[in-house]
């Protein structure tokens, strides 16, 4: 059918990620520091995301597209709510903190904020995050054990910059990390997975439940698996197989 819809030119696009917060749909997301609309049935073509653009890069076209899906969009901002804690804390909403700008390396945005962080969005725990938000789309996932920064010196700067972040505890956690993880992987467009875990044996099981994760996702998405020892060396750094 042919309808309005937005047209992000990349051009243009200088990743501040302003579009992707005024996206109340879902339909848009920063990949590889530009906005790329990527579902059309997910855009009303209504433009919230318009006047928020500093650099002029949406415009609005007519073209042959999908119909814009109102019950999938409600399905996803249902999926994207936040149950509140018991003690009614706003602190569990999702929300982008400041993306990195394309232009810029991961070491010059590292040293400009002089390593104070590289996080990215909020909530960081596995628990607390939403099944499906726009900072997961295009996003390189890091599931860490919350034990590892602490243990690791420049875990920000060597783990965490670039990466969107999420922390569980694989001994304390009670709840379901699997089939958590499981439905994240499903519902976004994630390009790849780090584990960084700690050396102690009880800590496998945040890998192990990625692996899971994964196997049941369904779907191709490379998995590096980094050790970290309690004294702060990297055990292991490498690539490994599903197998």
């Amino acid at each position: 059918m042919i309808r309005t819809i937005v047209k992000i030119d990349k051009e243009r696009c200088t990743g501040c990620g302003l579009c992707v917060t005024a996206c109340h749909e879902g339909a848009i997301a920063l990949v590889e520091g530009k906005a790329v609309l990527l579902r059309d049935d997910y855009c009303d073509g209504l433009g919230d995301c318009l006047p928020v653009c500093p650099a002029g890069a949406i415009s609005f076209e007519q073209r042959d597209t999908v119909a814009y899906d109102e019950d999938a969009v409600k399905k996803r901002q249902q999926a994207s709510q936040q149950a509140p804690l018991e003690c009614g804390c706003p602190g569990s909403h999702s929300r982008l903190l400041e993306p990195i700008p394309a232009k810029q390396s991961k070491k010059q945005v590292t040293e400009a904020r002089d390593v104070s962080t590289c996080l990215r969005q909020w909530p960081v725990q596995l628990r607390l995050a939403p099944v499906e938000a726009a900072y997961f789309n295009g996003a390189d996932l890091l599931l860490s054990a919350d034990c590892a920064a602490y243990a690791c010196g420049d875990f920000h700067k060597r783990f965490m910059c670039g990466r969107i972040t999420l922390i569980a505890c694989p001994k304390l956690d009670t709840d379901d990390q699997a089939g958590k993880l499981k439905a994240i992987l499903q519902m976004n467009t994630i390009k790849s997975l780090t584990v960084t875990r700690m050396e102690v044996p009880c800590c496998s099981g945040l890998e192990q439940a990625a692996r899971a994760a994964l196997l049941a996702s369904g779907k191709d998405i490379p998995l590096k698996v980094v050790v970290i020892t309690p004294d702060g060396r990297i055990q292991t750094d490498a690539a490994r197989s599903l197998s």
